[in-house]
């Protein structure tokens, strides 16, 4: 415990400095590199990682709404419907193939990528507000049904659909803070239950957390550029993408 006290808290620091600038909450991250270190993946790696991601993305839709860059519009009822649809998805699991729809996110995933690294601009960036609230409604449905099909979060989908629905790259980043921080949120209390949760290190990974996020989302807020955000995101989906790719070849 004392080695994960040292090395944890500044980890961690750094994923939520990156992933805070994107609109996502890190999660993806922080349960494998706890379980690494020694953590049980159920009782404590995923509630412990699931509360982080609560901490970083809240804490970065803070400073997003702060500098008005959240489109409410889209994120109120996106988030909603992401908590409402995916339990449904989790109910059809058990009876049809999953593969097939995790290789249809890494097909959605690389095409996001690829589009924000060569500079694709959606011809809807001009979204009235009723295609904005239907934008919201409808993706966050359909994400959120997909996501309890195929048992896996929903941060890294829900900034490439956003920004292939016309919103711009900063403005869809920091709406996505706020959607995945509802949805982290009912992660967390679903595994609560049965969750082991060590205060010390959770009180000091969720500071090294906390900072990183108001580090990035500051820098994003007001020193990136839309184009490099673009870049950086581009790189990280294509990452996503890639793992998706090989988990939906090889099996869950």
């Amino acid at each position: 415990m004392y080695e994960m006290m040292l090395v944890a808290p500044p980890a961690f620091f750094c994923i939520a400095l990156v992933f805070s600038m994107l609109g996502m909450g890190g999660s993806q991250l922080y349960v494998p590199v706890l379980f690494w270190l020694g953590m049980d993946f159920k009782a404590e790696a995923i509630p412990l990682g699931l509360l982080l991601n609560v901490v970083n993305s809240s804490s970065a839709a803070v400073t997003y709404t702060r500098h008005r860059l959240v489109n409410w519009r889209v994120a109120l009822p996106f988030a909603i419907t992401m908590l409402v649809l995916p339990p449904l998805g989790a109910m059809v699991n058990t009876r049809l193939a999953v593969g097939p729809i995790i290789l249809l996110f890494a097909l959605f995933t690389a095409t996001a990528a690829v589009l924000m690294l060569v500079g694709w601009r959606p011809k809807s960036r001009g979204m009235s507000r009723r295609g904005q609230t239907v934008v919201g409604t409808v993706g966050g449905g359909v994400l959120g049904f997909l996501v309890g099909l195929v048992g896996r979060g929903g941060g890294s989908f829900v900034v490439p659909l956003l920004y292939m629905c016309g919103l711009e790259a900063k403005a869809a980043a920091a709406t996505s803070a706020v959607v995945v921080t509802g949805s982290a949120f009912s992660g967390f209390l679903a595994h609560l239950p049965t969750a082991d949760l060590h205060w010390g290190l959770t009180l000091a990974t969720a500071l090294g957390v906390l900072a990183g996020s108001q580090v990035g989302s500051r820098l994003m807020a007001r020193k990136l550029k839309s184009r490099a955000l673009r870049v950086v995101f581009g790189v990280v989906l294509l990452g996503v993408a890639a793992a998706l790719l090989l988990q939906g070849t090889l099996g869950r």
